[in-house]
């Protein structure tokens, strides 16, 4: 239990700063709901979960695949991050929106979208093997059962700050005037299309 709990407090730290993802799951709380906003964390906490697997497990040919497709990888997420950056821009501010539910289609997109952004960013895998390797927990021990735990927590960590990202920005979406939502939506896309033009920036220029 002290390994998941451990587990839990390192998914939570790398999950907490808020970047691109965390900008997305703020917007579509408000353009959508929680639950979007909800299924958008939860793609973020897979991929997490994910990249624990590989450095919990030593997993060492496919962390160092990705690593060596780094760039690659990199380009494919500043792209990916300024189509959704102008796309969140073009959001109408309708306070309609807030009287739709989403479809299970919309809410797997918003899991999907989220998981490949992500899994863009395969420098996490260093992250997870330094802390694991601290926690003495180095691939080489083989020591499966520990692993397990903590990447059990990770994913819980890293899920339960989302839900308390969306289920916040959910208690003020209804307060918000439509004037408010768009320039929300307006600095929100700026800052997305930012994250990816620094991405693609980094990428060609190592």
């Amino acid at each position: 239990m002290l390994l998941w709990f451990k587990g839990m407090l390192i998914g939570f730290a790398i999950a907490a700063p808020v970047g691109p993802i965390g900008l997305l799951c703020i917007q579509r709380t408000l353009a959508r709901g929680r639950w979007s906003g909800v299924l958008s964390g939860m793609g973020a906490a897979s991929a997490d979960a994910l990249y624990g697997c590989i450095a919990g497990f030593g997993l060492a040919a496919l962390a160092g695949w990705l690593l060596a497709w780094q760039t690659e990888l990199q380009i494919g997420g500043g792209l990916f991050l300024l189509y959704l950056g102008g796309q969140t821009w073009r959001t109408p501010p309708a306070m309609a929106q807030a009287q739709v539910q989403p479809t299970r289609a919309g809410l797997l997109g918003d899991y999907l979208s989220t998981l490949a952004l992500t899994l863009t960013n395969p420098v996490t895998i260093l992250a997870f093997l330094g802390i694991f390797a601290g926690l003495g927990l180095a691939a080489e021990q083989r020591d499966f059962a520990a692993a397990g735990w903590l990447v059990s927590g990770v994913f819980l960590g890293s899920l339960l700050w989302w839900l308390l990202l969306a289920g916040t920005v959910g208690l003020v979406r209804g307060r918000l005037t439509p004037t408010r939502l768009g320039w929300i939506n307006r600095v929100s896309g700026a800052l997305i299309a930012g994250f990816g033009g620094w991405a693609l920036g980094t990428a060609f220029w190592r």
